[in-house]
């Protein structure tokens, strides 16, 4: 068992699209406020409800490209068409201040810090069923079918990789899953 979140730890949180990522994460945050949860940039829309800066760092694909030529992103990855990353600074200073901080990021950019960060905890969220990520993938009502076959496509990519990872955790049952993510991440029972 890995151990708790320690003072600069660094948690990885991968998965395909539509697994969950962001409600475990969520809820990972409320019942533990000490955790630090980096915001990504994206080239892409923002989604109805979402706010810039909150939920992601919404750039223009310029803007966004003149930040990787400077190094300004920990990792960045191409995805479904648009350009995703985590900014490097907000990170290093939130490690360096001893807060334990994670990334839910997709397959690529875990790579990438895997090679960056060799001592982060690498977290893969699985669906219960291939289906049931298809369900959920259509059940948004954000995409449009190309979209949605594109999605499922990486999703297969990205569950291939399982091996790579320090922990797998199956998002069947929120509640569950949400007490074994805790109990991965070493929280044992606290809430």
């Amino acid at each position: 068992m890995p151990a708790p979140p320690s003072p600069g730890r660094l948690t990885v949180i991968t998965g395909p699209s539509g697994v969950g990522k962001g409600t475990l994460v969520a809820r990972l945050l409320q019942r533990h406020p000490g955790l630090w949860l980096s915001v990504s940039a994206t080239t892409r829309t923002p989604r109805a409800g979402e706010i810039d800066g909150q939920h992601y760092f919404f750039l223009t694909r310029p803007d966004f490209e003149q930040r990787v030529s400077t190094d300004g992103f920990l990792e960045w990855a191409a995805f479904a068409g648009h350009l995703y990353g985590t900014p490097r600074g907000p990170v290093e200073e939130h490690l360096a201040q001893g807060q334990p901080v994670l990334l839910e990021i997709e397959l690529e950019g875990a790579r990438q810090v895997r090679r960056t960060f060799p001592a982060a905890f690498q977290l893969l969220i699985k669906p219960p069923s291939f289906e049931e990520l298809e369900r959920r993938i259509r059940g948004r009502g954000t995409d449009v079918e190309q979209a949605i076959q594109k999605r499922l496509a990486r999703a297969r990519v990205e569950l291939e990789a399982e091996p790579e990872f320090d922990a797998v955790l199956v998002n069947g049952d929120l509640e569950a899953a949400v007490q074994e993510l805790e109990r991965l991440l070493g929280f044992g029972d606290a809430v």
